[in-house]
């Protein structure tokens, strides 16, 4: 009997069996799977309340090992879902969610809570990698197109115990006139400087570690440490930033776990009309509690 392979076969010196990913669509939703675990969840036609800022978002996002890393609708935050890409305050306008952070007034509960509009989607998968590529518009509650938004979610580096997903987006002011990024922060209220890539943890990493700067700090990298409920497992998840646009961290344990490399921490950042914001992160996703010197070494084997 012959077989259809040779009985040795040569292989590259730095060759990988490369991750075959599976794309699971529904007319509101995609999941991305790998290893017969849902990756995660991407939910890009959410049905919610105008008071939560309706957008896409990331929930439930996984280890491999199927651990759940993300919180959905906490009570004390219910516009908090998984993994959003957002803006607490654009020239005034809200597509956060909830009360709006005014200069001398504190939170308030304004007519200015905006929506972030899936245009089209499209998926697509090789060996190796998934990538979602989607079109968005951004609308004020007045039904004023703002903001057109080019992103993407791209999951691959599958390893032992980790996968990496990879958010970019470009952000183009199709107004007449300038737009303001800021956040509560920039509004007066320290420390409060979130916008962008937000990441809320579930309830059982409350009080995780934080490896890397501190809240308002800059650097390059930022990892949170949780241990789960139910099972005796912890996981990890290690930030990236933009590497041509430093950012400072915001970044919480207590009392809720939240993670965001801010857009507009204490200063306010302008888009002139018809040009485009662009960022790109990273956030690896990892079974296990890891080190320091473990987390050092993934950032410089795996540069941008």
């Amino acid at each position: 009997m012959t077989s259809e392979f040779p009985e040795h076969v040569e292989l590259p010196e730095h060759f990988e069996l490369l991750e075959r990913f599976e794309l699971l669509e529904r007319e509101d939703a995609l999941t991305v799977r790998a290893r017969g675990t849902d990756l995660f969840r991407y939910v890009h036609r959410p049905v919610m309340d105008p008071f939560e800022a309706p957008k896409p978002y990331l929930h439930p996002v996984r280890t491999l090992a199927g651990d759940v890393v993300t919180a959905y609708r906490p009570h004390d935050h219910r516009w908090h879902k998984g993994v959003q890409f957002t803006a607490s305050w654009v020239s005034g306008q809200n597509f956060w969610g909830g009360g709006t952070y005014l200069r001398g007034q504190g939170y308030v509960d304004l007519p200015n809570l905006g929506t972030m509009r899936s245009l089209s989607l499209a998926a697509e998968k090789s060996p190796g990698r998934a990538v979602v590529t989607e079109h968005l518009a951004w609308h004020t509650m007045a039904g004023q197109h703002w903001i057109d938004e080019r992103r993407t979610l791209t999951a691959r580096d599958v390893e032992a115990d980790s996968w990496t997903l990879e958010i970019t987006t470009s952000l183009t002011n199709v107004l007449s006139t300038a737009l303001m990024f800021g956040s509560p922060g920039t509004q007066g209220r320290e420390l409060a400087g979130y916008s962008g890539l937000f990441w809320r943890g579930p309830r059982d990493f409350t009080g995780g570690g934080v490896i890397g700067p501190g809240m308002g700090e800059q650097g390059d990298w930022l990892a949170f440490v949780g241990t789960h409920d139910e099972v005796d497992r912890s996981s990890t998840l290690l930030f990236l930033d933009d590497p041509d646009a430093p950012c400072h961290w915001f970044v919480r344990s207590e009392p809720f776990p939240a993670v965001n490399p801010s857009l507009a921490f204490d200063r306010e950042l302008p888009l002139a009309p018809g040009d485009t914001l662009s960022r790109r992160y990273r956030i690896v996703v990892a079974d296990g509690a890891w080190t320091p010197s473990r987390l050092s070494r993934h950032v410089e084997e795996h540069p941008w």
